[in-house]
């Protein structure tokens, strides 16, 4: 009997005790196609000899340091190569362990602001239904995931939300995809001017929706109104690339693809591709500045920042997306995969949309396409999805709760940068075989 505290006490899990590549192996020997990055995390896949290195040389030199007392070489250089491939006017990086870190640091940072320039009624906070930016206190106060939620909600703090730029159920049949997304951005102009601009200190959003929403990717326009509106309230705009940043959309910034810049930006995941837990948030100039010019220092902290075998791990991570040219290979493998899924899936009766950018793809599941029903949640069609997925040898990261946190199911795809062609088919082969296994008839 473990004495682990795993995530579902019902389960039983197999032990990984390898990787190779973009597979994980557990103790039986059984190979599984890692077709979602564990959670969008491994980019590089298993066991790439030059981040194993890094961490190996750094471990045998100096493994921690406190940063109340010292920072590290592989710290300061990891923040060096990080903001000299940032977008414009990106000055700063505070480390963190991982994502609901980054978030957390975010909006403490973002209040903060204000209170140093004299505003500290700029507080509140604004973000999306059915987003999903964390599960520490405040990083799910920010979420709009409602089942995440639901459980915690006498816990969390006030936060306002407006509804999820998602075309596939929110765009209305008149409409362009570039008029729907000034609709729904209006709505965050909306929501700042009901309660007052004097209040709102910030605006989160995902670039690209990840988890709870399945790589759903703003309509056209959308985050570069977002911008223009808050720059027009002195709102700050930070973007939460933790799953979809560093690469996975084909771009290191997810946002460099929106045209917009950020005042803050959180990142992890892909950061360190899993060799090491690391996060970060890379910070504007004037927030920055505004700090140091008032009290001096960011009052938080955890005991892991800016760990220096994390870092060192991050920046062979990095270094690696380049020398080998990764970008440009999300980019066509990414296509490739598309093609391969729509071959398969694009006439599946419970199939209704197919999205995403780079490798980072979803496949909504629906009861009917062409009413777009939602499948009965009660059948809990995506946790049956990854169970037949596994037992043909492959990872994928199935949700339910789309739409609204109860209907809807999606399956999220976020394999490695580094697969090859012939891996590409056998990720696209298992997700439909998958797909079929459950779904063999319409539901």
């Amino acid at each position: 009997m473990s004495h682990v505290f795993h995530r579902h006490l019902r389960q039983a899990y197999p032990v990984a005790v390898a990787g190779d590549g973009p597979y994980l192996i557990d103790q039986q020997g059984r190979r599984y196609l890692d077709g979602s990055g564990g959670a969008a995390v491994s980019c590089l896949g298993h066991g790439h000899p030059a981040v194993v290195e890094a961490v190996r040389e750094q471990v045998s030199r100096l493994e921690y340091a406190h940063t109340s007392f010292f920072t590290s070489e592989p710290a300061e250089a990891l923040a060096d190569d990080l903001i000299a491939h940032a977008p414009a006017g990106l000055s700063h990086v505070y480390f963190v362990s991982g994502g609901s870190e980054g978030v957390e640091a975010a909006l403490k940072m973002a209040v903060q602001y204000f209170g140093e320039i004299g505003q500290p009624e700029k507080s509140r906070i604004i973000a999306r239904w059915q987003s999903y930016h964390g599960n520490t206190i405040g990083a799910l106060a920010a979420g709009g995931n409602r089942w995440r939620r639901r459980q915690f909600a006498a816990l969390l703090p006030e936060m306002s939300h407006i509804p999820e730029c998602y075309a596939y159920r929110g765009q209305h049949r008149e409409e362009t995809a570039e008029e729907y997304g000034l609709r729904m951005a209006d709505m965050l102009e909306a929501e700042i001017l009901r309660i007052g601009p004097n209040k709102v200190a910030a605006f989160i959003a995902e670039p690209v929706v990840g988890a709870t929403l399945g790589a759903v990717a703003a309509a056209p326009g959308y985050f570069r109104r977002i911008r223009e509106i808050c720059d027009r309230y002195q709102v700050l705009l930070i973007l939460d690339e933790v799953m979809c940043g560093m690469g996975r959309t084909g771009s290191l910034h997810a946002c460099e693809q929106e045209g917009i810049v950020p005042d803050i930006e959180v990142v992890a995941k892909g950061l360190g591709a899993g060799y090491q837990p690391i996060g970060a948030v890379l910070v504007n100039q004037r927030i920055v500045q505004a700090i140091r010019d008032g009290s001096g220092f960011f009052q938080h902290g955890h005991t892991y920042l800016g760990h220096p075998v994390a870092c060192a791990a991050a920046l062979a991570v990095q270094r690696v997306i380049r020398e080998e040219g990764l970008l440009a290979r999300v980019m066509s493998l990414g296509e490739q995969l598309d093609q391969m899924l729509r071959q398969r899936l694009a006439h599946h009766p419970n199939v209704g949309d197919m999205r995403g950018r780079g490798l980072f793809r979803g496949i909504e599941l629906v009861a009917d396409r062409n009413t777009q029903k939602p499948l009965d949640p009660m059948l809990r069609i995506h946790a049956k999805i990854k169970v037949a997925a596994m037992a043909r040898g492959l990872l994928c990261y199935p949700m339910g709760g789309t739409i609204d946190g109860e209907l809807g199911e999606h399956i999220l795809l976020a394999p490695p940068f580094t697969l090859t062609g012939d891996q590409v088919e056998e990720l696209a082969d298992g997700v439909a075989h998958a797909i079929q296994d459950v779904l063999p008839v319409a539901v």
